[in-house]
């Protein structure tokens, strides 16, 4: 597949999970210091690996926040969560994911993760 064709198909998958308006606003802020990030975002993270039919979009939404929650990037995290409804994640299996995260990264990284999660769930009901 050719660079353009997977920007193209990065691009519809990147929109389908994290939303128009998120991609709309990174798009706005492109920069001649990111722009080749951002192009190499597209194409690899969401035109390569999100495309793979091993596993489907939730089960990829759960793994990610999975790793998020264990490499403390909260920026990310937040985005993940909010993009997981996106891809038929329920907010009971986040809670059950932030539990079951309490053992193998942390209370505090758990801890942590569920004051995000009210957060976002809190935006979402305005």
């Amino acid at each position: 597949m050719k660079d353009e064709d997977r920007y193209q198909q990065g691009m519809e998958i990147r929109r389908a999970v994290l939303g128009d308006a998120h991609v709309d606003r990174t798009l706005k802020q492109i920069t001649p210091l990111n722009d080749e990030f951002q192009n190499f975002i597209t194409r690899y993270a969401w035109g390569d690996i999100w495309t793979r039919p091993g596993l489907e979009r939730h089960t990829r939404s759960m793994i990610t926040i999975a790793m998020l929650i264990a490499l403390n990037r909260e920026a990310e995290l937040k985005m993940h969560l909010r993009a997981a409804f996106n891809n038929g994640v329920t907010r009971e299996e986040l809670k059950e994911l932030i539990m079951h995260s309490a053992l193998y990264c942390g209370l505090p990284a758990a801890n942590a993760t569920m004051h995000l999660a009210q957060q976002v769930f809190d935006e979402l009901d305005e």
